[in-house]
């Protein structure tokens, strides 16, 4: 909510925008205030606080601030930053979608080109080698992982994906020079994952990680001049389900098979045109 208002902040009149700067601000207190507290602290008519609410998307005063009231207070935890409880299907799909596009699209533009592109030099120099592919993630990050794992065996390539830390360890144990993992973390603060990633290093792996920045996971990796791909977003990892986190490192995972697969060229063709060939024969239709 407070980023679609700041977002829209250059497209509303003078006045509107004093409201706006008002509530950013603080966005509790503009909750709980009086209109006439509000008109009288930015500077403005009551009527002016109550277009401004309309403005931006809402019936009124009291509506803007029953939704921002859930927003000061941390919406509903455990389902999804930007809803409320109140909130029927329609309002579901708007906010939900707005919210994934909005941190894909603030994904795009805050990703760095130089850390995905070495990422992809060492996922491609594995693959090239027939070293060993490892992703690590556990819980949420295990699915990504097994994503990961998936993407990888479509352009022939014998990877692996591990989510029970028992099994990443004795993995990382095996691990040598040359071989390659690719780490994934949400909150990047799993004590297990950190552990499996310390073996991974004193084993002198290529390792890249995907998790939040500044986190303790990608610290380490950094500490080490390993590759961490950032993904930072609005989810509070303590407090809501990662939703928004599971789409960014989807993509990132995308964009790294990608990569590897258009390095590859030409000789991986012949592979994917037959595995498309004997995947279309499955069908109960098969297409001329």
């Amino acid at each position: 909510m407070l980023d679609r208002i700041r977002a829209s902040l250059p497209a509303l009149p003078p006045a509107e925008q004093r409201v706006a700067a008002l509530l950013l601000k603080d966005p509790r207190s503009f909750a709980s205030l009086p209109v006439s507290a509000l008109a009288e602290r930015a500077e403005v008519s009551k009527p002016t606080v109550v277009r401004f609410c309309r403005s931006v998307g809402y019936d009124g005063l009291a509506d803007f601030k029953l939704k921002l009231a859930g927003v000061v207070n941390e919406g509903v935890p455990f389902v999804h930053r930007a809803v409320d409880e109140d909130d029927r299907a329609a309002e579901l799909i708007i906010k939900v979608v707005d919210n994934a596009v909005s941190a894909l699209l603030k994904y795009r533009n805050a990703a760095a080109p130089a850390a995905c592109e070495k990422a992809i030099d060492a996922l491609t120099d594995t693959v090239r080698r027939q070293r060993r592919l490892e992703f690590y993630g556990m819980g949420n990050s295990g699915i990504v992982a097994q994503d990961a794992q998936h993407k990888f065996f479509r352009l022939g390539v014998n990877a692996t994906a591990q989510s029970d830390g028992h099994v990443q360890l004795m993995s990382a144990t095996m691990l040598r020079p040359g071989d390659c993992v690719v780490a994934i973390s949400n909150s990047g603060r799993s004590r297990d994952l950190i552990e499996v990633v310390e073996v991974v290093l004193r084993k002198g792996a290529t390792l890249i990680v995907i998790t939040a920045s500044g986190s303790p996971l990608a610290t380490l990796a950094q500490s080490h001049g390993q590759t961490v791909l950032a993904a930072d977003h609005p989810e509070d990892y303590d407090r809501y389900s990662p939703m928004v986190s599971r789409l960014l490192h989807l993509t990132i995972v995308d964009i790294l098979t990608t990569g590897v697969a258009l390095r590859l060229g030409q000789a991986l063709r012949p592979t994917l045109q037959e595995i498309k060939r004997n995947l279309r024969l499955r069908r109960y239709t098969v297409e001329d």
